[in-house]
């Protein structure tokens, strides 16, 4: 989901970005488009890598809470 949502975020920037640019700037051999076209796409993998660590990060948070949340009801009380 969040993934998605990042996504679309950058592909509206980049369109609005393109969009305000004049039309002489556009024009661009293909290698500067090719070198772009990579750079764009390092950027996503990095982007992608990033939001992927912080989701295994938050399962595993949640993972814990829930085993110490367990491990807690199994608890007996002596009182």
């Amino acid at each position: 989901m969040k993934r998605t949502a990042a996504f679309l975020l950058l592909l509206v920037f980049s369109l609005s970005f393109a969009l305000t640019m004049p039309v002489q700037a556009q024009r661009m051999t293909p290698e500067q488009n090719a070198r772009q076209s990579r750079k764009a796409a390092k950027k996503q993998q990095k982007m992608l890598k990033k939001m992927n660590k912080r989701q295994r990060k938050a399962a595993k948070r949640a993972d814990k809470a829930g085993r110490k949340a367990a491990k807690k009801a199994n608890r007996s009380y002596h009182g």
